[in-house]
């Protein structure tokens, strides 16, 4: 134990409450908003009405879930919109199934496009930027591979267009889990960083996630098209500066979309971990810095040890209870992954989290879709140094 004077013990004990009130104001703030339309589920959107739609995805390799989120795109129920498909190599192993769906669904207009065009670091950007070009309407949603579409899709990304906005966007949010690190995933992509996120865009500091993003194309234009999001290493970080740059907001749809995992192992948890956590560093550095103290087991423990008494240790218990309970009471209301292992998911994420953390200032090197990159700031040029042995 760490013997503190009494001024000290009450010092560690009153931080350690404000960083549980913190994260319980944001979790009832998350648990608000989402479903239930948005921070500004007073205003009507004001998306024109059965606008058509230019569906852009990017496409790399076969994943456990493809054939059913790839179905998805053709199964959508709008009246009018094209899926333009993006894969930058000829031999990709998903162009006979793709090839395959477009056959079986004739009436729904898709393209295939072949190759890309490098712009910078960014390989999905890359892989983005001919079709962005392709599309022929005004309104422009760039969805990755792995985003499971619900038929409606479209309208739920339209229904939360503001006069204010630049971007609507959706968080991923991590279903069917088929091993216990794939519910450690849900552990953080779910009430953790998408709980943040909704949080953030109530209090107007709403920010961009590259899984799903409905763009109208002449803003985007206006401000330097898709290419202007190559001034980051991340695109989702470039697209929150040039949208706040222009005066508008980042809006988030009112229920995010899921994301089936399958199968996780530690390692995959770990190294997508500490890929986001590295780039949010890089781009959002001060945003970045409070991270630590998002996850209860560090603050609860540390000050447990300071204080060194059977009270605080009963107190920090029933505060520990008081949060990973409200985190459980997020993901029903949420309709979120669910399960008896939860708690346990809840405690690895937080013990993994200060270890990613660390990881995010000590380097810049992270491996993205196959390639091993060294990340710089927006002023300096992401270095590429090719493909890794996958």
């Amino acid at each position: 134990m760490i013997a503190m004077p009494e001024s000290g013990a009450l010092a560690a004990l009153a931080f350690c409450a404000a960083l549980v009130a913190i994260n319980l104001a944001s979790l009832a703030v998350a648990a608000l908003r989402i479903g239930r339309g948005g921070a500004d589920r007073g205003k009507p959107s004001v998306f024109p009405m059965d606008a058509p739609v230019s569906v852009v995805r990017p496409l790399r390799g076969l994943e456990a879930f493809s054939e059913e989120t790839l179905l998805a795109s053709f199964r959508l129920d709008y009246p009018a919109y094209e899926l333009i498909f993006c894969v930058a190599d000829a031999a990709d192993p998903v162009l006979p199934m793709l090839e395959r769906m477009r056959a079986a669904h004739p009436h729904i207009p898709s393209r295939l496009i072949l190759g890309d065009e490098r712009i910078g670091g960014n390989p999905k950007l890359n892989n983005c930027v001919r079709g962005w070009d392709a599309a022929r309407h005004d309104w422009v949603i760039l969805a990755d591979s792995n985003v499971l579409m619900p038929p409606d899709y479209i309208q739920q990304m339209q229904a939360a267009w503001r006069s204010d906005s630049g971007l609507v966007c959706s968080t991923p949010i991590g279903a069917r889990p088929d091993s216990f690190f794939a519910e450690v995933e849900c552990a953080f992509l779910n009430t953790l960083q998408a709980r943040w996120q909704y949080a953030g865009e109530a209090l107007g500091l709403g920010f961009a996630q590259g899984k799903s993003m409905l763009w109208n194309k002449p803003f985007l234009e206006a401000q330097g098209g898709i290419r202007a999001l190559n001034a980051e290493i991340a695109e989702d970080a470039a697209a929150t500066k040039l949208v706040r740059a222009a005066g508008k907001r980042v809006h988030l749809v009112a229920s995010p979309f899921r994301q089936p995992l399958g199968h996780r192992d530690l390692s995959e948890v770990w190294s997508r971990q500490v890929r986001w956590a590295r780039l949010r560093r890089v781009t959002f550095p001060l945003f970045f810095a409070p991270e630590i103290g998002i996850g209860a087991l560090l603050p609860l423990v540390l000050t447990g040890l300071a204080l060194g008494t059977a009270e605080a240790a009963l107190w920090l218990v029933g505060a520990g209870a008081l949060w990973y309970g409200a985190e459980m009471a997020l993901a029903y209301r949420a309709g979120w992954h669910r399960s008896p292992r939860m708690l346990a998911a809840f405690l690895v994420r937080d013990a993994m989290l200060p270890a990613v953390w660390a990881s995010a200032w000590a380097r810049t090197a992270i491996v993205w879709r196959g390639n091993a990159m060294d990340i710089r700031t927006r002023d300096a040029t992401p270095l590429e140094t090719g493909p890794t042995a996958a």
